[in-house]
């Protein structure tokens, strides 16, 4: 039986047992200011800094470059602390060799097909970067850029407000894109982005997150044995690119059926063509409930070995799963272990991919005068 999170958290902290990873002990209740450190410094001198909060329990740490959650971490069953965010311990290895660990995703999360799209009348030619398509916002995407960061707290609740402005034609986008997303932990432990943005002329935005989960802890192993329901009842499958063909297919009789929570491993080697292109799930699922003016759950992830679980709620139309297929023991993380194929996964809230070329996806375009907004809250249980 799945226990109370807080219960745990709060019978850890009485116990005075140690975190893992930042060596201290689980706190029930209370937030603490934001801390500042340095992490690095780019080729050019530039300065990334690490921003470290806690609260409710969860525990995060937050890079200038790029957005990153370097870390974060929660309690098991037995308020045994574990980071389940997979990453690295320097700025060298995100600058240079990062899959998007962790990263902010924009301007446009995933990928538009053979980067181009038409609006208005105009056609727009972004960077190329994912064979001929351009993947999450192009070579030098908002993952790539350094963010100014401005904590704060309120109430009981701590965060970080990100800012950073995408100047008119970067990686080949039209329009001054002014972005905030902001970064909240909860007195609960639960983990909510905001994501606000406008615009000078009108564009395509799509913003995300990409953190690599694995609920066992960062450099555990396989996550096949975690066990995922999403609340989609199709998915948009794709072509040889990965980019979708327009079609909502029906997830019932195949692999990407999740209606009902199952184990990843279960029929990720199974000869389906979609999984045999893709190596495995790379792929948009059409949420039930569409788009909604509030956050609504739409996903659950749980490890059944250590008892962690991850629900998220959003506003947005689809939700990608990524089961890591492309990460090839090539990375090293903090804990000194390397990441190989299916040893994290991505749960990325977004649009649709290629949606500024599919006119019957929603639509991602945003005018001047409005103001593109969406919340994706984790709450995480043990």
């Amino acid at each position: 039986m799945e226990l109370n999170r807080r219960t745990v958290i709060a019978g850890a902290a009485a116990a005075g047992m140690a975190a893992t990873t930042l060596g201290g002990t689980a706190h029930a209740t209370g937030g603490r200011k934001p801390v500042k450190t340095l992490f690095g410094k780019l080729a050019d001198g530039t300065k990334v800094y690490s921003w470290s909060l806690e609260n409710g329990g969860t525990r995060l740490k937050v890079l200038s470059w790029g957005g990153v959650v370097q870390s974060l971490e929660i309690p098991d069953r037995r308020g045994r602390y574990a980071n389940v965010s997979a990453g690295f311990d320097n700025l060298a290895d995100y600058v240079a060799k990062t899959p998007y660990f962790g990263a902010l995703i924009g301007r446009y999360g995933n990928r538009i097909g053979k980067g181009q799209f038409t609006l208005d009348g105009k056609n727009h030619q972004l960077s190329v970067n994912d064979g001929e398509q351009s993947l999450h916002g192009g070579a030098q995407g908002f993952d790539k850029r350094v963010w100014d960061v401005e904590p704060f707290t309120k109430g009981s609740d701590v965060g970080l407000h990100l800012y950073y402005t995408s100047v008119d034609g970067e990686m080949g986008y039209p329009g001054t894109l002014r972005t905030k997303v902001t970064y909240t932990l909860t007195r609960h432990g639960d983990w909510r982005i905001d994501y606000e943005a406008t615009t000078d002329k009108a564009t395509v935005v799509n913003l995300t997150s990409h953190v690599y989960w694995n609920l066992a802890g960062e450099g555990s192993g396989t996550i096949e044995d975690h066990e995922l329901h999403i609340a989609a009842s199709r998915y948009t499958p794709t072509d040889a690119g990965l980019i979708p063909t327009g079609e909502l297919a029906k997830v019932a009789g195949t692999p990407f059926d999740f209606t009902r929570a199952k184990p990843i491993g279960r029929d990720i080697r199974t000869s389906h063509p979609q999984l045999v292109t893709a190596k495995g799930f790379d792929h948009n699922w059409v949420l039930d409930k569409g788009i909604t003016t509030r956050p609504e759950h739409v996903a659950t992830l749980r490890d059944p070995a250590s008892g962690r679980s991850l629900k998220i709620a959003t506003n947005e139309p689809g939700l990608q799963f990524y089961s890591g297929n492309f990460l090839d023991g090539t990375l090293t993380g903090p804990s000194g272990r390397t990441y190989r194929q299916g040893d994290a996964l991505c749960l990325e809230t977004q649009h649709f991919p290629d949606s500024p070329n599919k006119p019957k996806f929603p639509s991602t375009v945003l005018r001047p005068g409005q103001t593109y907004r969406t919340t994706t809250i984790h709450t995480f249980g043990c």
